[in-house]
């Protein structure tokens, strides 16, 4: 997962916009088949609970839940792109659609559970159109 801390960000498919956020954390996702429930968890209670938004003093002292922050979750099998050979990606290591979905579905799920404000969706599989206002800039690669 890349995470990213935005002051907004919105996805769009087909001119319409199917998710937006204001304040909180933009999440592109990829799966791989061994990913599993424990897994899911973890990274759900990760993102709710890193301390990465500035307190009184602009330190990274604050978490989503400390802030009412929303998310916004971006399904990306991309992440696991291999480059280190020839000129175009292989995407083995990517969980096909029939694994991915179910999971991604169960992460937002797990999402709304913890998360103080909105979970919004882009839309899985579709050619999507995101943008974001990074807030920092702050980005990390989140993976266990």
């Amino acid at each position: 997962m890349v995470l990213q801390r935005v002051r907004r960000a919105s996805v769009t498919v087909d001119g319409h916009v199917v998710g937006a956020i204001g304040p909180g954390h933009l999440l592109l996702v990829g799966f791989r088949d061994d990913d599993d429930e424990p897994r899911l968890v973890w990274m759900a209670d990760k993102v709710v609970g890193l301390r990465v938004f500035p307190d009184d003093e602009g330190r990274m002292n604050r978490s989503l839940d400390e802030i009412g922050g929303e998310v916004l979750v971006v399904s990306q099998f991309t992440l696991y792109g291999d480059t280190r050979k020839g000129r175009r990606p292989s995407f083995v290591d990517a969980a096909p659609p029939e694994v991915a979905v179910p999971l991604y579905e169960r992460f937002v799920e797990l999402l709304e559970q913890r998360v103080p404000g909105r979970v919004s969706t882009g839309e899985f599989g579709a050619m999507m159109d995101v943008e974001l206002v990074n807030d920092g800039p702050v980005t990390l690669v989140l993976e266990r």
